[in-house]
Order: C-alpha cells, then sequence, then structure tokens
C-alpha cells in the first residue's frame, strides 16, 4: 500500500483509506462479523486510516471500531467527527457547533471507541449559528489537552476554511470528490492547496455508481439510504448510467474495474487527495485497494475526465434539507 501524508504537518497514511460508515448504518443489512474481517484485511493490506463518525448508527459504528481497536490502536490512523444531531425524520438534520458541544462528543466518543485520544476529529457539519472560531477554539483546547491530534472539517466553504486556519492549523477537509461530484475542483481545492490542508475524498465511488454494479433502483436493498436520493431516482439511474458506460469501456480497455479506475483517476488528481472509499465487504476492500497500482497517463486522465465531465451526473448529492447544510 502507497501512503501519503495527511496535510503538512500530518502523520502518513495509506494512500486510500476506508469509510467504515455502510457497516452499521445506510447501506442496506449489516453483518458485523464480516465488518470485523474486512476491517482486519484492511490492515493486512497496509489501509491504516480508518473513518467514522459519532452519528453513524447513531454511535454505533464508533462502537464496532472500538471493539475492533482493542490490540491495534498503535496501526490505526483514527478520523471520526461530531456535529451533526438527528432526529425521528431521517431526511432532517440539525447541526451544533457549540464549544461545550465539542467537548462532550469528544468524550463520549473517546469512551465507544476505547481510546485516549483521536488521530483526526472532523467538525461533520458547520453550525451557521456558532461562529467557526468558537468551534475551532474549542478543538484547540482538545489538542491542547491530548485528546485529539488533528483538526478537520467537512463540507466547509473557503471562507470557513480560511476563518478556521486562522485560530488553529486545520489538517484535514473532508468532502464528497469523484467523476460524479466534481464541485471541489472549482474553489475548494484550490482553497485547501493554498493552506496546506489534505483533501479527504469521501464517496469517491460516486455512492456506488462507479463500481458499475447498480443498473436499477431495485438494485438497492430495503433500507438503503439511496432510495431516498434525488441522485438515485429511477429518472436520474438511467441517465447516470450511460456516464458509467463510459468508464466501464475505458477500465475495460485497461483490464480493470470501474472501481479501480475511478480511484486512479481521483488519486492522480493531486498527492493531497486520499480517497476513502466505504465497503463493509473484503471483497470489494480488496479490489478497493489494488486501484493504486494503477497508473494513468496524462492522455487517460484526460480521457477519463472528458467521459465525465463536471456537472454530468445527474440529481442532486442529497435531499434538499441535507444540501442546506453543505459549503457554509
Amino acid at each position: 500500500m502507497k501512503q501519503r501524508t495527511l496535510g503538512a504537518n500530518g502523520p502518513k497514511v495509506s494512500a486510500i483509506g476506508l469509510g467504515c460508515m455502510g457497516m452499521s448504518e445506510f447501506y442496506g443489512a449489516t453483518d458485523e462479523t464480516e465488518s470485523l474481517a474486512t476491517l482486519d484485511r484492511a490492515l493486512e493490506l497496509g489501509i491504516n486510516f480508518l473513518d467514522t463518525a459519532d452519528v453513524y448508527g447513531p454511535f454505533k459504528n464508533e462502537e464496532l471500531l472500538g471493539r475492533f481497536l482493542k490490540g491495534k490502536r498503535d496501526r490505526v490512523v483514527l478520523a471520526t467527527k461530531f456535529g451533526i444531531l438527528r432526529g425521528s425524520d431521517p431526511l432532517k438534520r440539525g447541526v451544533n457547533g457549540r464549544p461545550e458541544y465539542v467537548k462532550s462528543s469528544c468524550e463520549a466518543s473517546l469512551q465507544r471507541l476505547g481510546t485516549d485520544y483521536i488521530d483526526l476529529y472532523y467538525q461533520h457539519r458547520v453550525d451557521p449559528n456558532t461562529p467557526i472560531e468558537e468551534t475551532v477554539g474549542a478543538l484547540a483546547d482538545l489538542v491542547k489537552a491530548g485528546k485529539i491530534r488533528h483538526i478537520g472539517l467537512s463540507e466547509a466553504g473557503p471562507e470557513t476554511i480560511r476563518r478556521a486556519q486562522g485560530v488553529y492549523r486545520i489538517t484535514a477537509l473532508q468532502t464528497e470528490y469523484s467523476l460524479f461530484s466534481r464541485e471541489p475542483e472549482q474553489v475548494i481545492l484550490p482553497t485547501t492547496r493554498e493552506l496546506g490542508l489534505a483533501f479527504v475524498a469521501y464517496s469517491p465511488l460516486g455512492r456506488g455508481y462507479l463500481s458499475g454494479n447498480i443498473q436499477k433502483l431495485e438494485d438497492l436493498e430495503e433500507g438503503d439510504w439511496r432510495r431516498t436520493s434525488p441522485r438515485f431516482s429511477q429518472e436520474t439511474i438511467d441517465a447516470n448510467l450511460k456516464l458509467v458506460d463510459r468508464v466501464k469501456q475505458i477500465a475495460g480497455k485497461k483490464k480493470i474495474t470501474p472501481s479501480q479506475l475511478a480511484l486512479a483517476w481521483l488519486l492522480a488528481q493531486g498527492d493531497d487527495i486520499i480517497p476513502i472509499p466505504g465497503t463493509k465487504r473484503r471483497k470489494y476492500l480488496e479490489e478497493n485497494a489494488a486501484a493504486v497500482d494503477t497508473t494513468l497517463s496524462r492522455q487517460e486522465i484526460e480521457e477519463i475526465s472528458q467521459a465525465i465531465p463536471p456537472g454530468a451526473a445527474q440529481g442532486e448529492r442529497y435531499a434538499k434539507e441535507m444540501m442546506q447544510l453543505l459549503n457554509r
């Protein structure tokens, strides 16, 4: 497994990380035995950058990782997040970035994870009612107390990133980025690069589209949250599969899978980019990990970029209520 540096002053991490969310929620049925086996296999493959959040489950994903990490903590660069509030409506979210909430959330995550420090602690979504300076100030206190080692933001806008960086060094920004979601190329990536942040790309396979395994809405299990996503209505699926076919054709010529091509393209966008494809199965983990061995020529990178140009994917990333939480 190749490695990349997490920001200007962060640790070395695997060039491809592992998003753990689906092991506990959102993507249909879960299987703890297979999830734990997948986590073990990740370490065997050299994937040491694991990503979770308190909202996944809620709490169940951190608890799962807490069980896994026993005896293995020093082999993992662990990232988790705080700040999203959930109620009874699965399509609605609140946010909280108040200093007292930051600190209480961290204590709760440390307990669930069974560790005394978190390597990278993200604000999951920016709270418009709490100045970012106050939130980052509380995170800086946690760094000084030794409870977290690095600070991250997720889905923050350029101005917020700059204001946050003015309070304390921000190590990483996590935002959706893939051939299906190329919006960060406009202003977010230039900002993170100017400031020396790592860019952690979640959903780098377009929430499964770029695996080539989704052909119709019925391919998604009951309880899979994508069934509520504008990007996965049957109308948008039909349109988006035409884009996936282009990726399949290019991947076929290189004798690799569409997933591997999509991840290789993302890795080729810069050494500051660290994709964290999510999976709950060893089979797909191994497929994703092998993407680091794919080398793309400049001509191939351009061919892939033109196959799915910015804005080509149909349907918003989230429902309207959740879109309002992005890029604040």
